[in-house]
């Protein structure tokens, strides 16, 4: 039976063609004059009305386009520096780190301010890739609203020179009472500042750190202290698994290193002619995550649920392998027929849990041991540095705060009374400190609370390193002088010790001290270091390799504890997680992030509850309702295909009070219903009570703004099919190929012919090429109400369609961005001309010609095309960073700021094309097949776009183009898309 393809419950519900975000839409057709009332408020409008509006909108056009662009006013270098050539970008080497997060990256600099962020590809750990959160913290430099310009005491700016005598004074004063002063970090990934740190413990009497995340991965490492005697968390290596099995472990989203494991896993699903094998992937989970929506086979449980699967799971391993079992209960999944595949895959075998919960990383394990995991899929000689917060610590620093014993407490990158379960009782602690310094560079929650805000540098203004995994350093440098009255964390250390030096040169000489004399360079220190900089990594040093040596012990407390905790199975439960936007929301007031459509829900500006259509019904709750939970925290109901039963999920990283004016009150803080305090830090937990408190929300979504009609414009079909038949799930392909007529002439490409091609079993739907886009492209933001009127502007969207049931639906991404058709159906309707066919394949708008008449749009079968109903780039009231003229800064100037009332689209990166082209032709060579990448390319952590030149028959795309399993977008339409999408292949259920 041919498969049928659905967006969101509306259409699913009503008919397969209809494309409705409400639930309650009774099908009824809309008309134009509703269309257009939907926008506004009041009554309906009449015909008159349309009339009239129709009237004022051909009219506006003519004269509009009449209008005079506004005057903008370039002023030149007085005294010109050497290093900058106006026009002209350069590229520097760095970092992103902030507690476990991290990226080597690459920044692009315009006459001195960074513009765009793309990943590092000499870093063995990332290959280039990044993140929708690394893509768009370029933009954070620049929020003039949010980041502390001075310090401040007690609200009030103060000088460094005061601030720096008035502290010292009073830790001075402090030092003989016996209280603590305590230092709360997150995991700290920098070797040199751990280094300076420690330096300062002996220079500052009494000084104490503590490691705390908002999201721990703590558990993982205490597991391998009891399973091996290592507290670590070894390198997961799943380009070396046949079969990979998770538990909530989304290690395409946002677990541990996802940009890493997506390259990984996506090297296993990547299908060529020589290689026609794919890993098997299994996942259990909660909710609907971007792993599960990938993975083979997914299994939705409650969290309980999970515990016993682990458990019965282990239990088979050992009766199988010879060693002690647990004594589990029995569980409805045949655990029998997973563990059977687990034992033929030993060797090729990744178990992996997302539950920061000790007793069940030990099991995984001990399964992983069976499975003979361990140096193989598993590599314990290198460890990396993430996981180092200590739960156990924090919430005895609580307790002592609240009792009078803390003499003073300084923050660095870390917002507790935002991410801790017990805000008042933090409070209460931090109100019985004398003193109290938050080192936070933007607005933060616990930053109002302190005596003193001493601010940091934003991580593009300051020097750093970091230490991921074992042997594999990076290094990062300023791009740009500080904007603002602040100092980087570390100088101010240095400046409490006494030093009259900087933290550029305590890291040479850390540097020259400890990583220098590991490594055979053979020039001096000084060539070694200018290498480093300009490459940013430095990578493979033998640190002394760890050698796990397993216990065997799985005490018997922690199988008690599990038991009881997966005996309240039957009960309500609810699961925390970290979105892939926002994640513990430090980034919160980022308007890029802040529109991002979340890859599963569609949702953008909100977090909410998602529950199972079937729960919904059985609780009786609709799309929207609000609902507070265990008198802890308030947020909306969405239904959510393929959510467990009888389970919540929240996203979290919302919730904002104090953080600017993007983020401020926007969702509900999720860290509020955080299980209180012990050995982990927990994210699941039992809902106690719930009730509706009788309000209603409407969410800004996306995934139904642009429909095309319902047609299947997705296509895939099973490994087992593939290996007989490569055109499998194809087949459509060959049928339009031979049918295809047209009265069009056939369209030239003497030179170049453009082509993009996206292997949809490579695309996870990760979004981060939707942010890459947007920062190239100086794609505007436009607030949530926009978006709930249809107008969302990135030129790049990812579609997810849902395939099956709604309790468990199959789902398919896929990326979708003009199709630059060589038939293009937008070309012929234009009255202006505005929208023509380059000689290289480009389907290309000159703005200055656009009328606004949107009939490219109307004429648009992809649904591609966006109009600039407003200047969402200058007005404040759309909530973005460029209505000031330092937001401006962040603007690419070679790509135009479109002002209102014209359409645009994806251009295919035109001003890189042009670039390389440029640069080729002044070195006298032809272009290099992979020189020109496209903004979507360049940041996508799984390869799975690839650009380059058709009339290159050695080029990549044009060797793609050819595969059996490629197809264009509505082919019967015969539009020759330049965009083409490789069939994604699964392996078939069992």
């Amino acid at each position: 039976m041919e498969k049928t393809y659905w967006k969101s419950m509306g259409p699913l519900r009503l008919s397969d063609r209809r494309q409705t975000d409400n639930p309650d839409d009774t099908g009824t057709p809309l008309s134009a004059i509703d269309l257009l009332s939907q926008g506004g408020e009041g009554p309906p409008a009449t015909r008159r009305d349309f009339l009239k509006w129709c009237g004022i909108s051909f009219v506006s056009a003519t004269v509009l386009s009449a209008c005079e662009i506004p005057v903008k006013k370039a002023i030149p270098y007085l005294n010109q520096p050497e290093t900058i050539i106006p026009g002209k970008a350069s590229w520097y080497a760095s970092s992103f780190v902030r507690g476990n997060e991290y990226c080597p990256i690459l920044v692009k600099s315009r006459d001195g301010r960074p513009i765009k962020i793309e990943g590092n590809t000499l870093s063995s750990v990332t290959s280039g890739g990044t993140s929708a959160r690394i893509q768009a913290s370029v933009l954070g430099l620049y929020d003039n609203g949010a980041r502390y310009h001075t310090p401040l005491k007690n609200g009030e700016p103060i000088s460094w020179e005061s601030a720096d005598r008035e502290i010292i004074g009073k830790m001075r004063d402090g030092s003989a009472n016996g209280r603590r002063k305590v230092l709360l970090t997150p995991t700290l990934l920098s070797p040199s500042t751990k280094a300076l740190i420690e330096d300062a413990k002996g220079r500052v009497g009494g000084l104490e750190t503590i490691a705390w995340d908002a999201v721990s991965y703590s558990a993982i490492r205490q597991s391998h202290e009891i399973s091996f005697g290592q507290a670590i968390i070894p390198a997961y290596r799943f380009e070396a698994a046949d079969l990979v099995v998770g538990f909530s472990a989304d290690f395409l989203g946002q677990w541990l290193s996802p940009i890493e494991f997506s390259r990984d896993w996506a090297r296993k699903r990547r299908l060529t002619a020589e290689k026609k094998e794919l890993s098997r992937h299994i996942q259990f989970e909660s909710r609907l995550s971007l792993t599960g929506a990938n993975a083979d086979e997914r299994i939705p449980v409650k969290p309980s649920d999970e515990k016993k699967i682990l458990l019965a799971l282990y239990d088979q391993l050992a009766a199988a392998t010879g060693n002690p079992t647990l004594g589990a209960e029995p569980v409805e999944y045949n655990v029998l027929a997973l563990a059977t595949d687990i034992l033929l895959n030993r060797g090729k075998t990744l178990v992996v849990c997302g539950h920061n919960n000790t007793d069940m990383q030990v099991l995984v394990n001990g399964i992983n041991q069976m499975a003979e995991s361990y140096g193989a899929t598993i590599d314990g000689t290198r460890s990396l540095s993430a996981g180092q917060s200590d739960e156990q610590a924090f919430e005895q620093l609580v307790t002592d705060m609240q009792e009078g014993r803390v003499e003073a407490i300084m923050f660095y990158q870390t917002n507790p009374v935002y991410q801790y379960h017990d805000p008042e009782a933090f409070l209460k602690g931090l109100q019985s400190t004398p003193l109290s310094i938050s080192f936070a560079s933007c607005k933060d929650e616990t930053a109002r609370e302190c005596n003193y805000v001493l601010p940091d540098h934003h991580y593009l203004e300051s020097w750093n390193d970091a230490e991921f995994k074992g042997g594999y350093f990076s290094l990062a440098q300023p791009l740009i002088h500080p904007l603002f009255q602040t100092r980087q964390f570390q100088d101010t250390l240095l400046a409490w010790m006494g030093e009259e030096t900087d933290f550029h040169s305590y890291l040479q000489a850390y540097w020259e001290r400890s990583i220098f004399p590991m490594q055979s360079f053979h020039q001096g220190f000084d060539g070694f270091w200018t290498e480093a900089l300009q490459s940013g990594v430095h990578e493979n040093i033998q640190t002394g390799a760890i050698r796990l040596a397993w216990k065997g012990l799985i005490p018997e407390e922690a199988f008690g504890r599990l038991m009881r905790e997966a005996a309240g199975a039957e009960n309500l439960e609810f699961e925390l997680y970290p979105g892939l936007a926002l994640s513990d929301g430090n980034d919160a007031n980022n308007p890029w992030l802040q529109e991002l459509p979340d890859p599963i829900s569609s949702v953008t500006w909100d977090n909410f509850l998602a529950v199972a259509p079937a729960t919904a019904t059985e609780l009786g709750l609709a799309e929207g309702d609000i609902l507070r939970i265990n008198d802890r925290m308030e947020v909306p109901v969405l239904i959510q295909p393929g959510q467990a039963s009888n389970c919540f999920s929240i996203a979290l990283g919302y919730g904002r009070t104090h953080a600017g004016i993007i983020a401020d009150n926007r969702g509900g803080n999720a860290f509020l219903l955080c299980p209180s305090g012990g050995e982990n830090r927990c994210f699941s937990g039992q809902v106690q009570h719930w009730s509706k408190t009788g309000g209603g929300h409407e969410f800004a979504r996306t995934q139904t703004h642009f429909s095309m009609e319902g047609r299947a414009i997705v296509r895939e079909s099973t490994l087992d099919k593939y290996v007989e038949d490569p055109t499998a799930g194809n087949e459509l392909h060959a049928y339009h190929k031979k049918h295809q007529s047209t009265l069009y002439p056939e369209v030239p490409h003497e030179g170049h012919h453009w082509a993009l091609m996206v292997d949809l079993n490579a695309c996870t739907g990760c979004s981060t090429c939707v942010i890459a886009c947007q920062s190239e492209n100086n794609t505007p933001v436009i607030g949530k109400e926009e978006v709930r009127r249809r107008r969302i502007m990135h030129w790049m969207r990812i579609d997810r369609y849902y395939t099956g049931e709604p309790d468990n639906p199959g789902v398919v991404f896929q990326p979708l961005m003009c199709q630059h058709c060589d038939h293009a159906p937008c070309e012929n309707v234009c009255p202006v001309a505005a929208t023509t066919h380059s000689q290289e394949g480009i389907n290309q708008v000159t703005y200055n010609r656009c009328v606004g008449t949107k009939y490219c749009i109307n004429n648009c079968p992809y649904k591609v095309r966006r109009f600039n109903w407003f200047e969402y780039a200058t007005k404040e009231k759309f909530n973005t960073h460029t209505t000031t003229d330092l937001g401006r800064m962040v603007l690419n100037p070679d790509v135009t700021v479109r002002e209102r009332g014209v359409v645009e689209k994806c251009s295919f990166c035109v001003q890189r094309i042009q670039e390389a082209k440029l640069t080729a032709k002044n070195e006298r060579r032809l272009l290099k097949d992979g020189e020109i990448q496209t903004a979507c390319m360049q940041a996508c952590p799984s390869g799975a776009l690839v650009f380059g030149d058709l009339n290159d028959k050695n080029s990549r795309v044009s060797r793609l183009i050819k595969d059996p399993r490629n197809y264009h977008l509505l082919e019967e339409l015969h539009t020759l898309p330049s965009v083409g999408y490789l069939t994604k292949i699964r392996n078939p259920k069992t």
